[in-house]
């Protein structure tokens, strides 16, 4: 699958699980987050789109390989950037870097599978195999993959969308009580990333509570709580929705604890009576009914590699 990358937006990588995953494989390639800024991001042309929803694959001949690597032009052409007469162009602009060093001439051949490839310091990338998804789960429903009390879970809705032999990650869970947005790639470097503390991927939810709340809930959620497992607080807080049999708030945080939201609204003396996540860093759910399953556009992809420096 071909994807354009937005540019790393930091550098501080968090540990990884093991060595990085061998070149090609997920949609991190080779090369990790190196590379520079050079400028504004340019809205490419998206690619053709397969049965399934996701990205078209694209492959290149192995006589492509055999005559010294595919000309350069023809990659970017192929992931979608630009036609190969403007990808010549944005070579000659000196908009086109290979492996670090700009390009100053036509016909360059590179192995697209083992070269760094960015357009204005946006990273082209290819993969065949990689998955992302974004599944509104219902109520109800399990944050895993399979469950041996025949409970349902989000791994009932993937059997007719990935092809067998895929391990897809769920990145991160909902209990079975929370409805909303999970992501779910089989890169799992991106799902790790993702998940790690260190990142700070902001995360929204609506929250419905009954009766009347405190005014001063916004500012007490956001100045903290201690929790038993230590202080917690939300980013944000915003009332959607003010009546004397319930309130809806939307809340941001950074935390990733488990059943966070819901213990920091108990602390504060108003525990949940429904509970939705709404987006996961630049992701939103939108208004994809509950079960329903997409996939990810380039933009999000590139700006969710964009913020775990990928």
């Amino acid at each position: 699958m071909w994807m354009t990358m937005n540019r790393p937006a930091r550098r501080n990588a968090a540990p990884d699980r093991g060595a990085r995953r061998a070149s090609g494989a997920g949609g991190s390639g080779s090369g990790g987050g190196l590379g520079g800024d050079r400028g504004p991001t340019q809205s490419f042309a998206k690619p053709a789109r397969n049965q399934s929803g996701g990205p078209a694959a694209t492959s290149f001949r192995q006589g492509d390989r055999d005559a010294g690597g595919v000309r350069l032009q023809k990659v970017l052409a192929r992931a979608g950037v630009a036609s190969r007469r403007a990808s010549e162009a944005l070579i000659d602009e000196g908009r086109v870097e290979v492996d670090g060093a700009v390009v100053s001439r036509q016909g360059m051949r590179i192995d697209p599978t083992q070269s760094v490839v960015r357009v204005d310091g946006i990273r082209v990338v290819i993969d065949d195999d990689t998955v992302y998804l974004a599944l509104n789960k219902p109520r109800g429903w399990q944050s895993t993959m399979s469950d041996e009390h025949g409970r349902a879970c989000i791994g009932d809705v993937l059997a007719d969308r990935v092809a067998s032999g895929h391990r897809i990650f769920h990145v991160g869970r909902l209990d079975a009580e929370t409805e909303g947005l999970i992501l779910l790639t089989n890169d799992g470097e991106l799902a790790h990333r993702l998940m790690h503390p260190s990142y700070e991927i902001a995360k929204t939810y609506v929250v419905t509570i009954d009766g009347k709340i405190r005014k001063d809930l916004g500012r007490t959620l956001r100045d903290g709580l201690e929790l038993d497992d230590g202080p917690a607080s939300v980013d944000s807080f915003k009332v959607l929705e003010l009546t004397d049999e319930h309130a809806m708030v939307r809340v941001t945080l950074h935390e990733g604890r488990k059943r966070i939201v819901r213990r920091l609204f108990s602390a504060a003396g108003h525990p949940v009576t429904r509970l939705v996540r709404t987006g996961v860093g630049p992701v939103a759910l939108g208004d994809q009914r509950p079960g329903a399953i997409r996939a990810l556009g380039r933009d999000e992809i590139g700006d969710l590699y964009g913020r775990v420096g990928l």
